[in-house]
């Protein structure tokens, strides 16, 4: 009697964690968290956003016209994160920052998770694929690969989303595609494959991926993959201009100048400096972090954008 007692109790719990659309947020107010929680009202979803109390970001207005309640929290203050946690289907983080955030604040965040008894965790990862770099080769993807064994060690399911690079920023603040003297910048091979997705691609999948009860611990997305010879012929036709490839030089090189930039200013509280960009670079150009097997055709309803597309906006 008892083990029926059980099963039924088990398969309530299991209908209601079902029907369950709860979505705790973290990092709502930063340009990829609007995007996240956008698509996952628009999915239907409810969205609880955390927001650092006594935020002034013009973001929190905007979230509740949306449809977004606001819960103000500390996240140096476990308890209070319970609280704010406590009947939600899954945890998305999109915070951003250096240790204290991505480290300090998401480990708190997960024992938040854990003691409130959300089943599943997605946290701020959204890059390359860090867990094929050697240490000490990207200071922010270290960091990541920090919190993320902790966070393999924590009584919750976890699932990471890897994109590659977002595609809109080559737009402006990837010095990539020079579009005032038309060339293409790039270092090593220029066939070498690498990928690139879009912020706003991003947030639509993981939306679709906080809904989903049964994704794994990783799953791989790229809006387009493309190597520099491509991203070449994609600023061509975007612009109706004739681009150029121009190699400064070997991986070797570049390496050189992110020690040497890293050393001359060495901006350890800037989450993006430029060394850490040019490390991104040095790492996407490598082939090391590629992304696969690639999980695009997971949710069939989002449309891919290519580079091309967002070279055009340009």
């Amino acid at each position: 009697m008892n083990s029926i007692t059980e099963n039924t109790d088990n398969t309530a719990k299991n209908a209601i964690n079902a029907e369950n659309k709860l979505i705790i947020l973290a990092g709502g107010t930063g340009q990829l968290g609007q995007h996240i929680a956008g698509h996952l009202l628009q999915r239907g979803a409810q969205v609880r956003a955390l927001v650092r109390k006594g935020s002034a970001s013009q973001a929190v207005p905007s979230l509740r016209k949306q449809g977004a309640s606001i819960v103000e929290v500390d996240y140096t203050n476990v308890a209070e994160l319970t609280a704010a946690c406590a009947g939600g289907a899954c945890v998305v983080s999109a915070l951003s920052g250096l240790r204290d955030v991505i480290v300090d604040a998401q480990t708190n965040l997960l024992t938040a998770a854990v003691e409130a008894g959300v089943p599943r965790f997605i946290p701020s990862d959204y890059c390359i694929d860090f867990t094929k770099l050697p240490a000490g080769s990207n200071r922010n993807l270290d960091l990541r690969r920090e919190f993320s064994e902790r966070l393999d060690k924590a009584p919750i399911k976890a699932t990471s989303i890897l994109n590659g690079m977002f595609t809109d920023l080559l737009t402006d603040e990837a010095p990539v595609v020079l579009f005032k003297i038309k060339r293409v910048l790039y270092w090593g091979n220029a066939d070498q494959p690498m990928d690139f997705t879009t912020l706003d691609n991003t947030a639509a999948f993981t939306a679709a991926a906080a809904l989903d009860p049964d994704t794994p611990r990783f799953l791989r997305v790229a809006g387009e993959v493309a190597s520099v010879r491509e991203l070449r012929k994609a600023a061509s036709a975007a612009t109706g201009k004739l681009f150029h490839l121009f190699r400064a030089g070997g991986l070797g090189l570049l390496k050189a100048m992110i020690t040497i930039t890293r050393k001359v200013f060495p901006q350890k509280k800037e989450v993006f400096p430029p060394w850490q960009g040019m490390q991104y670079l040095h790492n996407m150009l490598s082939g090391l972090p590629k992304l696969e097997p690639l999980d695009n055709n997971r949710y069939p309803d989002i449309r891919w954008t290519p580079v091309r597309e967002v070279l055009a906006t340009r």
